[in-house]
């Protein structure tokens, strides 16, 4: 996995984490209506009544945004691009939020009430440890929204002429930047274990020669795509093996051998659409999965054009390297559940490309098969 993707793919568990944790903001927004809409009641306030149907609409508006786009999120083929979207605008949601009760807390702990005092200082104190559980992997949302909601209650606090109220704020601050604290080793520590995981869920599912995916990858992708997809359209299995890799071996030793499997796997890529996947199997065996084609023609092509792709000369180690390869496929046109059996089928056809000499062979159930021979 190259850095770069290893990157997205942290950013977007990063991200996924936003759509995990509902309870706290649930219990946050009942809360803030519930204590608000008190305050707003005693005092008869009129600007207090105004924020708490705003921060109402916003924390509403944000449960709703978390459960529409929460199964997207999870989604195992989320694109970092789409993630940031995503978090865009859960953090329009999570800042408007903010920024009212913060409103909220100031012109509250600006009245003469010190029942009132006790109750917004109580609701911010839940706000923050909501915060810190909910969202504490994203701090560049966490921290600002932590600022916005406390940070102006803490100024009223200390435009009270009462010492207790400025031994209060002075408190509420440390507690805040020690929570702001906590809030960035967090992500740090979640951001070196995620990048771990991922490192060795790559390393069990990628050919440590070529970069490609394994067998297991394979599998993973076709469950995926293929086998549990609601329509995944005409599929096919191709199964290639290299003619002439034993000599090239042999000749110029394994370090060229593993250069040539390296750059087959290359070319091997830049043929097939970005939809399909590539695997190396072992030793000089390649598998390439096609789902969703327009017409059973199409797999036809790209078994031709992988059989040329392959057998245009190499330079490897400053060598001139020339091989062919027998390809062998099978089309299941209205979708498939078992990999394996299409890969048996597929391997049948490249058995019968290699009695005759090598080329391109389609498994169809008239296929005859000479003899194999154990080796």
């Amino acid at each position: 996995m190259s850095q770069q993707v290893q990157q997205d793919a942290l950013k977007v568990e990063l991200i996924r984490s936003l759509f995990e944790e509902t309870a706290p903001s649930v219990i946050m927004s009942a809360g803030f209506l519930a204590v608000g809409s008190l305050i707003a009641w005693e005092t008869r306030d009129l600007l207090l009544s105004l924020l708490v149907v705003a921060g109402t609409i916003a924390t509403a508006a944000r449960l709703v945004y978390v459960f529409r786009f929460k199964s997207e999120a999870k989604a195992p083929d989320l694109a970092v691009g789409r993630a940031r979207g995503l978090q865009r605008r859960f953090a329009t949601f999570y800042f408007a939020f903010a920024a009212t009760l913060g409103m909220f807390g100031f012109q509250a702990m600006s009245l003469p009430h010190p029942a009132i005092h006790m109750l917004v200082i109580c609701m911010l104190v839940g706000y923050a440890a909501g915060v810190a559980t909910a969202i504490s992997l994203r701090p560049r949302i966490a921290v600002p929204s932590m600022l916005m909601a406390i940070v102006p209650a803490l100024v009223a606090a200390l435009m009270q002429p009462d010492k207790f109220y400025w031994a209060t704020a002075f408190l509420a601050s440390g507690f805040l930047a020690g929570g702001i604290h906590s809030v960035n080793r967090r992500h740090m520590r979640a951001s070196q274990s995620i990048s771990r995981r991922l490192a060795f869920s790559t390393l069990a599912r990628q050919d440590g020669l070529t970069a490609l995916p394994n067998r297991l990858a394979l599998r993973e992708w076709f469950d995926e795509r293929v086998a549990f997809a609601n329509d995944p359209g005409i599929v096919a299995v191709h199964f290639l093996d290299l003619d002439g890799f034993k000599p090239v071996n042999d000749s110029f030793g394994h370090s060229a051998g593993d250069a040539l499997l390296v750059a087959v796997g290359k070319r091997i890529v830049r043929t097939i659409r970005a939809s399909d996947t590539a695997a190396r199997l072992g030793g000089d065996e390649f598998a390439i999965v096609q789902c969703g084609l327009a017409n059973v023609a199409e797999a036809e092509l790209l078994a031709n054009r992988l059989a040329e792709a392959i057998a245009r000369p190499y330079r490897i180690e400053r060598q001139h390297v020339e091989i062919s390869s027998s390809v062998g496929y099978v089309v299941a046109e209205h979708g498939a559940e078992d990999l394996e059996c299409l890969l048996s089928l597929a391997d049948e056809a490249l058995y019968a490309s290699k009695r005759r000499g090598g080329g391109v062979t389609q498994w169809t159930p008239d296929l005859e098969l000479p003899h194999r021979v154990a080796a």
